[in-house]
């Protein structure tokens, strides 16, 4: 009778390529879940950034209502110049019609945004001309006992609109 050697098999280490294909595609899945809530983050940065640039508008336009209990029908008679020249990084232009105000987004605006407007609507007590203008911003409802004045033409998409726009 003949012994044969025992033959010791080395061992592996490290992963197959299965292994390692089924982690690439875990991690592939988990990427595709977080890039659409980070763009949308940065969307609503971009227009919480740019609401500020309305302002310049806000308080002519306060003023004009409180004096005459009208609104200015245009940029010129807030004292401002044509819409195109009121920009910033991401608004391309700001137009005042019949005392609302309309931001477009433009210029280094994110994609999903660009081309987009927001608008600030004045909400007012037309009895009491004396009691601020509160301003309303996008889809928003206005305050209890206030009219909300002008149209809206917010096309940004839900999703984006900071909660107050909401």
């Amino acid at each position: 009778m003949k012994i044969m050697p025992l033959q010791i098999k080395p061992s592996q280490s490290g992963f197959s390529a299965v292994e390692m294909m089924v982690v690439v595609a875990i991690i592939g899945i988990l990427a595709m879940i977080a890039i659409p809530s980070s763009m949308g983050r940065i969307v609503k940065e971009q227009i919480v950034a740019a609401m500020p640039l309305a302002d310049i508008a806000k308080e002519p336009i306060a003023a004009a209502w409180k004096a005459t209990k009208t609104l200015p029908a245009n940029n010129t008679e807030v004292g401002l110049p044509t819409p195109d020249k009121i920009v910033s990084n991401f608004v391309s232009n700001v137009e005042v019609k019949d005392g609302v105000i309309h931001m477009t987004f433009g210029n280094k605006a994110h994609p999903q945004i660009k081309g987009k407007t927001l608008s600030f609507r004045p909400a007012v007590i037309e009895e009491s001309q004396i009691v601020p203008v509160a301003w309303v911003c996008g889809n928003a409802k206005a305050p209890d006992k206030m009219k909300v004045m002008g149209d809206n033409k917010t096309d940004v998409a839900d999703d984006f609109l900071p909660q107050l726009c909401r």
